[in-house]
């Protein structure tokens, strides 16, 4: 069973998607604010966090950072009552995992859930990959270049993962968002984009000054030699 730590203020949400998801086999804290968050965050960690981006006492997306500093690895999918295009690239950038607007169909959330939970539990990992300069731990989720350690999220790791798997060679862009994202892009879909962004942000370019990960205009993204 795993448990799941949903942060939101609507009090009447949290009671339906914690029946529901209940239902589906997790088990479910719910804290209204960022205060009790933190707090329930600090005594247990949980499999996978569901967070809103507004909260009484703050911004979820304040909290989303604390999480990346604090729990870089920890799954988590953010809500949104707005739905904005804005804030769905925000919490993208800060590193959210995934992003549903709200209201949200119980049954989406639950297989984002699971899909963002396999991809922090994959099977047949291998334990170490490296190329030229880079070395990465797909287990551990983080990437070493000249002796500095770069922590990736879910979704950044399985994309490197698949990358360096066929290095020099174009993957598709709804190839990789199954792979890292667990799902099939929509329409003016960016969340792979943006997972990628942070992905460069995080360990820049060869040496020379190539760019690591190339897009492909229309057709995927792949790792340079």
């Amino acid at each position: 069973m795993s448990d799941l730590l949903l942060i939101d203020d609507d009090q009447e949400l949290c009671e339906l998607l914690t029946s529901w998801l209940s239902q589906e086999g997790f088990q479910v804290r719910a804290c209204h604010d960022g205060q009790s968050a933190r707090k329930a965050l600090a005594d247990s960690a949980p499999a996978a966090v569901v967070l809103d981006v507004m909260l009484p006492d703050g911004s979820g997306l304040e909290l989303l950072k604390q999480l990346r500093n604090d729990h870089p690895e920890l799954p988590v999918v953010m809500l949104s009552a707005r739905g904005e295009p804005l804030d769905r690239i925000l919490g993208l950038e800060l590193g959210a995992d995934d992003y549903l607007a709200k209201p949200c169909d119980p049954r989406e959330l639950t297989a984002r859930l699971r899909a963002v939970l396999r991809r922090s539990h994959p099977t047949a990992t291998p334990s170490q990959m490296e190329l030229g300069d880079l070395c990465f731990s797909p287990v551990r989720g983080v990437v070493t270049i000249d002796q500095q350690d770069y922590t990736l999220t879910v979704s950044e790791s399985r994309l490197l993962e698949a990358l360096l798997q066929q290095p020099g060679e174009p993957l598709d862009k709804q190839e990789l968002a199954q792979i890292a994202l667990g799902r099939k892009l929509t329409l003016y879909d960016r969340s792979l984009d943006m997972h990628v962004s942070n992905l460069r942000k995080k360990i820049g370019p060869h040496p020379d000054g190539r760019p690591r990960i190339v897009a492909l205009r229309s057709r995927g993204y792949y790792y340079s030699l």
